[in-house]
């Protein structure tokens, strides 16, 4: 691209966007920073540095010779993003918003507000490409440069109109040279620690912060048996797939000898809502975690219409390969489609996102729903099936 134009680049006080930044204005486009505060809870404590971020993004602009402007989106964020979360994880699931983000704030909300600016396209600092295929007249969004920060996954329900208005400066380039250019042109924050997770959590404990906003029930862990080997807090606080922090050593099975299978680490394998139960099994290659086949609706594709059924590579969580699948559609239902994996999926969770691929080209992808996994557990047993205590005792606390 070589025309002049107006971009706003959406500046996180992070070096990706900053970087982002001073490849637009080296390229001679007027460029315009905006820096999007998306969260007031919490916003003065130690675990939402809102405040220190812009002050990075202020100084970046400073340096690069930009405008910056703050813009607060915490309302739609809330609207939009946050009471989702809520719903999903009271329905036992575990979303992600930073797809639903992307979606609804940094691709919506902040787009049409640059648009009010005059701004002819958007760019952030995802490290993701999107380019135009001649030959269809298709926006296509693909995978960033740089295998080890691609960040297509939480791109996948971008829109043709989206897509179409975005760059992505730094997804043609890897991370190394990203930081590179940062410490080369002085960039205060070319050192600056990435960002993890989402700025309303923070680096506080999870289950401390949705403690505040969801009720929760306590219940009983139960094995693949159905025994009762422990308690919960609540079914809200746990992923399929988890290991730490179910507070559940190893059961020794009697008369087997020491250092034996039952020694191996508890995975959280099903959360039971009717029965309030989170059932767990030992080994992390158990086939109650290990699913073939998975449902997934609310599906969005970046071409407008779903791909033909086939063969394809798909991701079921961030930061896994691609694993080669069958995709057929849901019958009836153009919003929902089914995958089969070569290869079992571990851990295939609902409330994640299932996002398909042609190769480097990301095809969008959908809300998993459901998976089948390669074994069956037997149900919790009732308690009159408990042997009777010799003697009363309080349950420990977990």
């Amino acid at each position: 691209m070589t025309q002049k134009q107006r971009i706003v680049v959406g500046l996180s006080g992070g070096v990706d966007s900053a970087v982002s930044a001073w490849l637009l204005k080296q390229a001679g486009h007027e460029v315009v920073g905006i820096f999007m505060k998306n969260w007031e809870d919490d916003d003065d404590s130690e675990f939402c540095s809102s405040r220190q971020d812009f002050l990075d993004a202020a100084a970046v602009a400073d340096v690069i010779g930009i405008e910056i402007e703050h813009v607060n989106f915490a309302a739609e964020y809330k609207d939009r993003v946050f009471a989702e979360f809520l719903r999903e994880y009271q329905a036992g699931r575990t979303p992600n918003p930073d797809v639903l983000c992307n979606a609804e704030i940094k691709f919506k909300a902040f787009l049409d507000h640059a648009m009010r600016l005059g701004a002819e396209r958007i760019a952030t600092g995802h490290y993701a490409r999107a380019r135009l295929n001649t030959a269809t007249g298709l926006h296509e969004l693909l995978k960033g440069l740089d295998p080890s920060k691609d960040q297509s996954y939480f791109l996948h329900r971008l829109s043709q109109a989206q897509l179409s208005k975005t760059l992505f400066p730094v997804g043609e380039i890897h991370k190394t040279e990203v930081r590179r250019i940062a410490e080369e042109i002085g960039l205060p924050n070319a050192k600056k620690k990435d960002s993890t997770g989402i700025c309303f959590i923070g680096e506080r404990p999870f289950r401390d912060f949705l403690n505040r906003y969801i009720a929760h029930q306590p219940g009983a862990i139960v094995d693949e048996q159905g025994r009762k080997i422990g308690n919960h807090v609540g079914l809200s606080f746990y992923t399929l797939g988890q290991r730490q922090g179910l507070g559940i050593g190893g059961v020794k099975t009697k008369g087997e000898p020491r250092g034996g299978g039952e020694h191996q680490p508890w995975f959280v394998a099903v959360k039971d809502l009717p029965r309030n139960t989170l059932q767990v099994v030992q080994g992390h290659d158990h086939p109650a975690l290990l699913s073939p086949t998975l449902n997934a609706g609310q599906a969005s594709w970046i071409a407008g219409h779903a791909p033909a059924a086939g063969q394809y590579g798909a991701k079921t969580r961030y930061r896994q390969s691609d694993s080669a699948c069958t995709l057929t559609a849901s019958a009836g239902d153009s919003a929902r489609f089914d995958l089969s994996f070569e290869q079992p999926q571990w851990a295939v969770t609902p409330g994640q996102s299932a996002v398909l691929y042609d190769g480097d080209v990301c095809l969008g992808g959908g809300i998993i729903e459901h998976a089948a996994p390669m074994a069956t557990l037997a149900a919790p047993l009732p308690p009159s099936h408990k042997k009777p205590a010799k003697k009363s005792r309080s349950p420990a606390a977990h």
